[in-house]
This record gives structure tokens, C-alpha cells and sequence, in this order.
């Protein structure tokens, strides 16, 4: 288990990349007691939203592509992409060097545990996605 301030702080430092190349900011922090932490950062197009539900150690990723600038229906699957699902496109598709030069970007982050490890590799994931979106055919 993580208390929700340090999950917080995890995953601003980890998903930092989102406000620096991707022009996101972060809009929301959410804890709800112990039990499910929420971080979401907003563009003009995208919600992403980062949350974890502790007693159950389930962490998941969702873009959500705004209509209007508003949040789609959670159910429509075509405006709410869990990361893993388009991660499974994505990833075969890119090459070494690639993954070089982002495991480089993360460098600097440090993760003490399994669920920070989790966190970095989410946020690892996340940005190659975000780099090879336009090649996703549902976007």
C-alpha cells in the first residue's frame, strides 16, 4: 500500500512529460481516503487520467479524447483508450533505438518498489504511445 501523497507525487514526477512535451496540465488530484488515488492531466484534445485503487494494487491509465471539450461516456470505447489497449498496437512497432532513447529519458527517475516500477513503466509506455498516436487506426 502507498499513502496518496506519495502516490501523488510519483506520478507528477514520472509523468512529468506530459506538461513538458505534450502541452498537458495537470487539472485534478484526487484521494479518497486510502483506498483510490486519481491523477488526471488535460490538453485541448485528451484527458489522461492515472489512478490507483490500493487495497486492490490496480493501477490504470485512460486517454480519454475530449468531444467539445468535454469527457466522452467511460463506455465508448472509441474516445476511452486504456493504455494497455493501444500499447498492444504500438509497441511491436517501435525499434530499439527508440526504446533507448526513452529509457534515457527516464533516467533520472528512481522507483524504490514494485509499484513505483509499475508507475515508471507506465509512464515509459505512455509516452512512446503518445509519440505514435496518429498511427493508431482509432484515432
Amino acid at each position: 500500500m502507498i499513502e496518496g501523497a506519495l502516490y501523488i507525487e510519483r506520478v507528477s514526477n514520472y509523468f512529468e512529460f506530459l506538461i513538458l512535451e505534450f502541452d498537458f496540465d495537470l487539472v485534478n488530484k484526487e484521494i479518497r481516503g486510502n483506498t483510490f488515488y486519481d491523477v488526471q492531466y488535460r490538453n485541448m484534445a485528451k484527458v489522461i487520467s492515472i489512478s490507483y485503487e490500493n487495497i486492490e494494487d490496480y493501477l490504470l491509465v485512460n486517454i480519454f479524447l475530449l468531444q467539445n471539450g468535454e469527457l466522452p461516456n467511460y463506455d465508448d470505447s472509441t474516445k476511452t483508450i486504456n493504455l494497455n489497449r493501444i500499447s498492444a498496437f504500438i509497441i511491436p512497432k517501435i525499434n530499439n533505438s527508440e526504446f533507448n532513447a526513452n529509457n534515457e529519458f527516464f533516467s533520472n527517475c528512481l522507483a524504490e518498489n514494485t509499484l513505483e516500477r509499475k508507475l515508471l513503466k507506465l509512464a515509459k509506455t505512455l509516452r512512446l504511445c503518445l509519440i505514435h498516436l496518429s498511427e493508431w487506426p482509432l484515432y
